[in-house]
């Protein structure tokens, strides 16, 4: 029998949630939280298989829970609404054993909750593509350019560090948020860290 704790902050979610993997002859659900400090109180007093866990949560975000819960011997499971990269590389960073979207088909939930019993790690493929399938569209010379700007150097001086006019530093800054389609510079350096391009 897989034993389950859920953790998710929309009363009728979990709720239903819990009703629906219940149905599941080789499921069990011992116990329901609404934050993630609860989440993590009820996995030390049942000692879950799984715990199944939202990300925004009050008291506690379930990614602040997953943290704390690593190494704790309960599987974590992200099921979330969002399908942010940042959030992903979190959940990955915490150990979490698997990472689905709210709106993955209902008979999923089973089918993915006995594959990471079975110790296999499962995540939503559009989280994959997003997180992997983008390439970072600068050249190497743009890349040195924004990482100069990241480094807080003006125009002036990006310019002598790297023997160019001032007009080819702005030239290359106006290129470097075309192609990132942001508007300024600290929105530049922000997308580049979210997609983790800066080393």
């Amino acid at each position: 029998m897989i034993r389950i704790v859920i953790a998710e902050d929309q009363r009728m979610l979990l709720g239903a949630l819990a009703s629906l993997l219940d149905l599941e002859e080789d499921m069990k659900v011992v116990g329901k939280a609404s934050n993630g400090e609860d989440a993590v109180k009820l996995v030390h007093q049942h000692q879950p298989d799984i715990c199944i866990m939202d990300i925004e949560m009050p008291v506690k975000s379930g990614l602040d829970a997953a943290e704390e819960l690593k190494g704790s011997g309960c599987k974590v499971m992200i099921l979330t609404t969002f399908a942010r990269p940042g959030y992903f590389e979190r959940a990955l960073k915490a150990g979490a054993n698997g990472y689905l979207l709210k709106d993955s088909p209902s008979e999923e939930l089973a089918s993915s909750i006995r594959s990471i019993m079975a110790g296999r790690r499962i995540y939503a493929p559009e989280l994959v593509d997003e997180a992997y399938g983008q390439e970072n569209p600068l050249t190497e010379r743009e890349k040195e350019v924004l990482l100069l700007v990241a480094d807080g150097k003006n125009t002036k001086e990006i310019a002598s560090q790297l023997y160019i006019t001032t007009g080819t530093v702005r030239n290359y800054i106006s290129v470097i948020l075309d192609k990132l389609g942001v508007s300024n510079r600290i929105e530049a350096i922000m997308h580049s860290k979210e997609k983790g391009w800066f080393k």
